[in-house]
């Protein structure tokens, strides 16, 4: 199922030229030295899918007990249910409307902390301002945290939440060396496509908790539950 994590970010990255394309925009390469900017991208991007990836360590985390508690088929079979239904109820992941009071203070501290950074040309700048980024609301974030906690573990967490940041550099990285490239139209038909993926990723993730028997889609109960089973053989014996 990770794969499912790389489409969402690559299909999700025409959302982010609307979210964090300014900061995109904005960064302070070297334009100059080609080799220096390159490095300055780079790491800008690994402090993206650094958050991203201390982000699905702490949700796999939570998924993780809840798949030695026996719960994994059924929460595969819930995060399903809930990416389609954020789909289909937009309401269900906007907090942009009627922010707390605690959300806002934190999202202005953090844009406060990137404005910091963002006349600086180091490398140490252009890291942090990637690993603060990775903070800032995003309803797709949301979706692939979602994944995270399905994916059991915390390696697998940090894994699903890293190819999802992968999928977002190609796009992000043409924006910071070309501005904003991509017309409004091309970018409203990417953005109508992106709902469509992601109710057909819920229901990847529907069809892997049913446990039908298809390789690699919806593998049986047996793979599923192998803890559970090799604690049950422990007893036995």
């Amino acid at each position: 199922m990770i794969y499912t994590a790389f489409i969402l970010g690559l299909l999700g990255s025409f959302h982010c030229l609307g979210m964090c394309g300014p900061i995109a925009f904005a960064l302070p390469l070297s334009r100059d030295h080609k080799l220096r900017m390159a490095g300055q991208l780079t790491l800008y991007h690994l402090g993206r899918i650094f958050t991203y990836s201390l982000i699905g360590v702490l949700f796999g985390f939570f998924g993780k007990g809840l798949y030695l508690a026996g719960f994994q088929q059924r929460l595969s079979i819930l995060i399903g249910i809930i990416m389609i239904h954020a789909i289909l109820f937009p309401a269900f992941l906007n907090f942009s409307k009627k922010p707390t009071h605690t959300i806002y203070k934190l999202v202005s501290l953090l844009k406060q902390k990137m404005a910091f950074y963002l006349p600086k040309k180091d490398f140490t700048s252009f890291f942090m301002m990637g690993f603060l980024n990775g903070f800032l609301p995003c309803g797709l974030v949301y979706m692939a945290v979602f994944g995270a906690i399905a994916s059991g573990n915390m390696l697998d967490g940090a894994s699903y939440m890293a190819m999802f940041g992968l999928g977002t550099v190609a796009l992000m990285s043409v924006a910071a060396l070309l501005g904003n490239f991509v017309n409004i139209s091309f970018r409203n038909k990417i953005q109508k496509a992106i709902p469509i993926f992601v109710v057909i990723i819920g229901l990847l993730f529907i069809l892997r908790g049913l446990g039908l028997g298809i390789p690699y889609i919806s593998p049986s109960d047996v793979k599923l539950n192998v803890g559970n089973n090799a604690t049950e053989c422990v007893t036995d014996n």
